[in-house]
Parts: C-alpha cells; structure tokens; sequence
C-alpha cells in the first residue's frame, strides 16, 4: 500500500512522467530538485522497481512512471538527501541506495566501454602511436583523440604537438578522452596494450562522443581533460539522442581544415 507524505504537494503535480514510450517524444520533463521543466536528454530518469527500489533508468525504458533529475552527481545527491524520489512516487518506504551517484557515474563509465566497443567494431577506431598520428595528419583528420589515463607525457605531448601541426587555432574542435585506462581499453577493443587511439568519423563515432560528454556532465566537469583542444560548453555540450541509442544524427568530426 502506498503512502503519500503530507507536503507531496511540495512538488509539482505532473512531476512523474506518464510511463516509459507513452507520451509525446521528447516531450520536456521536471527535475525533481530545480522544479524546471527542461530537455529530457540533460536529465536521468528514474523508475520504481518492483521492491520498491529506486532505479537509475539511463536509457529510459523501464516500465512504470519515472522522475527525472537534472544529469549531474549534484543534483542527484540532492534529490537523495532531501528525499525527493519518495515524495515524488508517494511512497515513504522506497528505497534509495545511499551510494546512488556512484552507482550512475559507473553507469556512465560501463556505457562509455561499450560504446568504444561498438565503434570499434564500425571501423571508427585506430590504435597504436604510428597510425594514430598519421590518423590525425591525413587530410579526413580525427573526430577525438583518445589516451589510456596511464598514458605517458611524452606520449600525449607528441600527438598534442601533431594535432597542433594539423588543426591549428581550430584544434579547440577535438576532443581528448582520456578516462578509461589501458586496461579497460584493451578489454573494449579487445586489443592488447592499447595507450593511445583516435576516433574517426563512422557509424559509432557520435554515440560515444554523447556518452563520454554524458560523464562529463554528471562529474560536473567541463569535458576538456585531454592535453590538447576543448569542447564547446554550456547547451552544445549536452547531451544528443545519439546517447539513448547509440544513434549517428549529430555532427561530431572537427572542423575542416586545409592543406
């Protein structure tokens, strides 16, 4: 039986969504802690399992209404701490890991390995130090640089300096993703000793960009982190449908340049 707490009405009354494929597409949702309704694609939905356990629904689908919260570790954090899934499915007894940020950011990450898989497997991927930088230097380029987290400096700056001799000022366009390490990355490319790698335009190459941005977001970091070129902040940085379904429709190569 379900319990509705006196100040349920603190929220608002179409706080949950109507269920999982029902509904218009995309419509906009309601993070439980800003009360703003807003872009579904830069919020995590949340569903209640059958044990009354609430559940990080990454993508989405779970059966049952959901609630979302904006996609950061903070935001979460706030909604635990201040109890808002339980006012919010009107049950006082539901249960919420108290680890629930840790629990999604290795989400993210097990997202962001399968998504290296999946490029790989389109072709999307080159791996070792030569081939990576006569990658970067061919005239299609690189859509990201990639470094195990174990990488060395020497070998980072060496393609950082590539890059520059490349792209030049539009070297801001390419992305540096560096938070797998070398491990990790030989179990997603099933590869041994992988330290260093490019991303090249292809079927898997916007999926994981999307994922790896997704990371970001939630860590509250600016996703920047290699040792050469930023990412575009603020609205482009979020989030593209390509995260939900591993889909290609954005633009995620560098800019074009000549020579």
């Amino acid at each position: 039986m379900q319990d509705e707490p006196q100040d349920a009405d603190a929220l608002p009354p179409d706080v949950l969504d109507a269920g999982a494929g029902r509904g218009r597409a995309n419509a906009e949702r309601t993070c439980l802690v800003t009360r703003e309704a807003g872009n579904p694609e830069r919020m995590i939905r949340f569903a209640l399992g059958p044990d009354s356990t609430v559940v990080p629904d990454l993508r989405a689908r779970l059966p049952g209404r959901g609630a979302w919260v904006t996609a950061t570790r903070a935001a979460v954090a706030e909604a635990v701490k201040k109890r808002l899934f339980q006012r919010a499915f009107r049950q006082k007894g539901a249960l919420v890991a108290p680890d629930l940020t840790d629990v999604i950011e290795a989400s993210l990450r097990d997202d962001l390995r399968q998504a290296f898989s999946l490029a790989n497997k389109a072709g999307c991927v080159v791996t070792g130090f030569t081939k990576v930088e006569s990658a970067v230097e061919s005239p299609s380029g690189v859509a990201a640089l990639v470094h195990a987290s174990d990488a060395s400096p020497d070998g980072r700056r060496k393609l950082a300096q590539a890059l520059r001799r490349r792209y030049g000022d539009a070297i801001s366009g390419i992305p540096v993703i560096d938070d797998l390490s070398g491990e990790e990355l030989d179990m997603a490319l099933g590869r041994d000793h992988v330290i260093h790698a490019a991303l090249v335009a292809g079927a898997g190459t916007a999926g994981l960009l999307a994922r790896w941005r997704r990371l970001h977001v939630f860590r509250g970091e600016a996703a920047t982190l290699g040792t050469a070129g930023t990412e575009p902040q603020g609205p482009d940085a979020a989030l593209p449908d390509a995260v939900q379904d591993g889909g290609t429709s954005s633009r995620t190569g560098p800019p074009e340049a000549g020579g």
